[in-house]
């Protein structure tokens, strides 16, 4: 559940960054950070602390930037230590990645033991499962690593395929990654750029304005893993979809995606754009003491609000297609971990008690590991708080692949 927030603009994109993980703070987090272009090279600043803390040392040390990403993170590859919180940074091979030093504030071009400045970075949402492997290549060549986590392994993979073009470095790494990822990367060498791409994490495309004029007449263009992050800052929102890669330069977006004829190539594609109103008060904590507590009082209200103005209960609400499913299952297994199995046992007693339809709860993370035995005649429903659930997501890819059609 970790959040991404990037942004290309002619403004001051640090408080946009920051308000966007603010925005992001609902979803918890152990660790979080920022980086920009500033300056000729990339600065940093990162904290275990809240989201307060870091603007209070970005703007103690006068950060602005109109190119930028930032980050909240939960820990799965190393601690919730300030070395391991994103942005990652990587500076080529035989360079001690230690001595930039982690502090609040990095400097990228005046690092400790003149070492080079940083030449990429990066925030990544997910988990590389091949890590290990792509580490151990990446040492063979002289790469160090700073820190546990997997991130920083594509950093440097990265690093190391570009040649000046940052989108094509991208596209070249991302046929290495096995497992699950949103990425947002920017290169010192190409200040009003940034690339992301997403992988069984969600990503958004934001397409901003400037002086009332569309993005591609010269405007801004944001990216973020929520759209509640960029509420009030665009309400033009692409959904990126499974292996999309995008390019976001100053008043243009270029979207694409693997050529299935062509491994390795990809093709240019086209995305909707949407007009999305993302009410910020949803990730306001407001009165409550933590956002558990906001969610569980906030319960009532929010089933009154889905059921507001329906008649009832039927098939429409689930789709055109809804008939013709239900018509065609037996059974029904739901996929979740966490509180969201709890959710998922609690609709197991209204779903055989009400529609008197047999229902199995299973924790995801265990169902993707297991062979079981397909049965096209079951609906598969998968439930995830954040939409980006790692082992969850993995459950349905293994459903769809044992031949489970109606998911």
């Amino acid at each position: 559940m970790c959040g991404i927030v990037g942004a290309v603009s002619t403004r001051n994109i640090v408080p946009i960054l920051l308000e966007g993980l603010k925005r992001l703070e609902y979803r918890g987090y152990d660790s979080c950070g920022l980086a920009v272009h500033q300056g000729g090279g990339l600065r940093r600043a990162r904290s275990t602390s809240r989201v307060a803390e870091l603007e209070l040392n970005v703007r103690a040390d006068a950060v602005a930037s109109g190119t930028g990403i930032a980050h909240t993170r939960w820990a799965t590859h190393g601690a919730p230590e300030v070395h391991n919180a994103h942005p990652h940074f990587s500076a080529g091979p035989h360079v001690d990645a230690m001595a930039t030093g982690f502090g609040d504030l990095d400097d990228a071009d005046g690092q400790a033991g003149g070492a080079p400045p940083a030449r990429v970075g990066l925030v990544h949402n997910g988990i590389i499962e091949n890590h290990d492997e792509l580490r151990a290549e990446l040492q063979a060549r002289g790469y160090q690593f700073a820190s546990q986590t997997d991130t920083e392994v594509i950093a440097h993979l990265v690093h190391s395929l570009y040649d000046g073009d940052l989108l094509e470095a991208v596209q070249r790494a991302l046929p290495r990654l096995r497992g699950a990822y949103a990425i947002a990367v920017f290169c010192r060498d190409e200040p009003l750029r940034v690339v992301g791409a997403r992988q069984g994490s969600p990503l958004i495309l934001g397409v901003g304005r400037k002086d009332g004029q569309r993005a591609e007449d010269g405007g801004e263009n944001f990216l973020a893993s929520d759209a509640m992050a960029l509420a009030g800052v665009t309400d033009q929102i692409v959904y990126l979809e499974e292996g999309d890669v995008v390019d976001l330069q100053l008043g243009k977006t270029w979207i694409s995606a693997p050529d299935p004829a062509n491994p390795g190539r990809y093709l240019a594609v086209q995305r909707p754009v949407r007009t999305v109103q993302a009410h910020s008060g949803a990730a306001e904590l407001g009165p409550y003491r933590h956002y558990m507590q906001k969610e569980i009082f906030e319960q009532p209200r929010a089933l009154s609000d889905t059921l507001e103005g329906v008649a009832g209960i039927s098939p429409e609400l689930f789709g055109d297609g809804a008939w013709r499913v239900f018509k065609e299952i037996d059974r029904v297994l739901i996929l979740a971990c966490g509180t969201s199995f709890y959710s998922g046992s609690t609709a197991r007693y209204w779903l055989e008690g009400i529609a008197g339809i047999p229902t199995t709860v299973e924790i995801a993370s265990e169902y993707r590991y297991r062979d079981s035995v397909p049965d096209p005649r079951t609906l598969v429903v998968t439930i995830t708080q954040s939409g980006e659930t790692a082992d969850t997501l993995a459950a349905l890819k293994h459903a769809r692949s044992l031949g489970m059609e109606h998911t």
